[in-house]
């Protein structure tokens, strides 16, 4: 079966993504028409429902207009601060699958996944993956397009909108392309799409057929050719990863809520023991660690401590993380994510330790430095602590003591 042969750059674009997180956090909004925006006179859109938009309304529009269009409307104010922590958590889920991610603004990356099909699959298999991970971990939808270049990519998605998925193979590429119109074309705004059809140009197959003489006439020599080899498919631009920020994190989304602090704590060393891992793999300390919980209703809190010494030993940051949650005296409050994240990362050899008054030489990193090296040489797993040391079945990994009446499934993620 003809899969996603060819295809190596994903688009993932949130639906409706301001509107989407505000439905999310009032789920009484699903079905409706939510606005989100100022409400006073000079309110303006900024995202609206797939519900909304039916009767016209979109963003950059004046609120008070957007309400005589659709007069039943819910109009919220918005919370950019939950927007970006949403949106941190959707680039982390894209980066766990592969580390070539561009983002493009708060709600869309492009993604090159050449070196993520080798062990999940062809493309289409990653953009499922990416989808289901994105609803499931943040409880918002998106749309995938999937293609050969980035240009396509953008366009599959667009044409996917809401909550789709669009493959559109290496020798589909032109069929797709040839019946839009100019205007879709990347980088043609209205002024130029008003000039190429002041010239008879109207859909991008006749732009593609047209002389070469008539597109420079239209726009300019550069534009001319540029729009030529869109037009054709033709897009020899690579997914850019953005500059990584300087730390290292893992979270777990359990498979059900979770309230017994027992689990929470196992899962808590579970991470720690990864975030060192990769923090000596990598030849840095963290000066800070962060503990981040997401609840049942997706509210999501993070703690943070500043070490006395800057560390890679994973029992260090468990002992910090696990006060960080223990603080929260959380009383059987249902618990969907938790994560540990190290930051203000140092290079190793630029820190010294100093040892306190009484303390052996050799250590708990010493022992970690060990497990590394059994690690590398018989895999993981191969060392652990005695706590994870049996099955749970919360996890389906090792802990202390087998809990078959918990979740049965949990979704890691890494963003290091």
């Amino acid at each position: 079966m003809e899969r996603a042969e060819g295809c190596r750059v994903l688009h993932v674009d949130m639906d409706a993504f301001f509107a989407s997180v505000e439905v999310r956090r009032d789920p009484s909004l699903a079905g409706r028409p939510v606005i989100v925006g100022g409400a006073g006179g000079r309110g303006v859109v900024t995202s609206a429902t797939y519900e909304a938009r039916a009767f016209g309304v979109h963003s950059a529009m004046p609120t008070a207009r957007a309400l005589r269009l659709c007069p039943d409307a819910v109009v919220v104010p918005g919370d950019m601060a939950l927007y970006s922590e949403v949106s941190r958590g959707v680039m982390a889920v894209f980066r766990s699958i592969t580390p070539l991610v561009e983002p493009l603004s708060v709600d869309e990356a492009f993604l090159e996944v050449s070196g993520a099909t080798r062990r999940l699959g062809d493309a289409l298999a990653v953009a499922e993956l990416v989808k289901a991970r994105v609803f499931d971990e943040q409880g918002i939808t998106c749309s995938v397009g999937v293609a050969p270049t980035k240009f396509v990519a953008k366009l599959a998605s667009t044409r996917s909108k809401p909550d789709g998925l669009l493959v559109v193979r290496p020798h589909e590429v032109v069929g797709f392309l040839h019946p839009l119109p100019v205007g879709a074309l990347w980088g043609v705004g209205p002024r130029t799409e008003e000039a190429l059809h002041a010239v008879g140009l109207r859909t991008v197959g006749q732009l593609a057929h047209a002389p070469v003489e008539l597109l420079q006439q239209a726009v300019g020599p550069g534009s001319g050719a540029h729009l030529r080899e869109l037009s054709w498919g033709r897009d020899p631009r690579h997914v850019v990863p953005d500059e990584r920020e300087k730390s290292t994190g893992a979270e777990e989304t359990f498979g059900r809520d979770v309230d017994d602090p027992r689990v929470i704590h196992r899962e808590l060393l579970h991470l720690s023991e990864r975030v060192a891992g990769r923090l000596r793999g990598a030849g840095h300390q963290a000066r800070t660690v962060t503990l981040k919980v997401r609840f049942s209703d997706f509210t999501t809190i993070t703690r943070s401590r500043t070490l006395p010494a800057p560390s890679d030993v994973g029992q260090v940051l468990y002992d910090t993380a696990r006060e960080l949650f223990d603080a929260l005296a959380l009383d059987r409050v249902a618990v969907r994510l938790v994560g540990v994240r190290a930051e203000r990362l140092a290079d190793a050899g630029a820190t010294s330790v100093q040892l306190a008054l009484g303390e052996r030489e050799h250590g708990r990193r010493d022992a970690e430095l060990a497990a590394d090296r059994a690690v590398a040489r018989f895999g993981a797993g191969a060392v652990r602590p005695a706590t994870l040391l049996r099955r749970d079945g919360i996890t389906g990994r090792s802990q202390a003591a087998p809990r078959p009446d918990r979740a049965p499934r949990t979704t890691r993620r890494d963003d290091g």
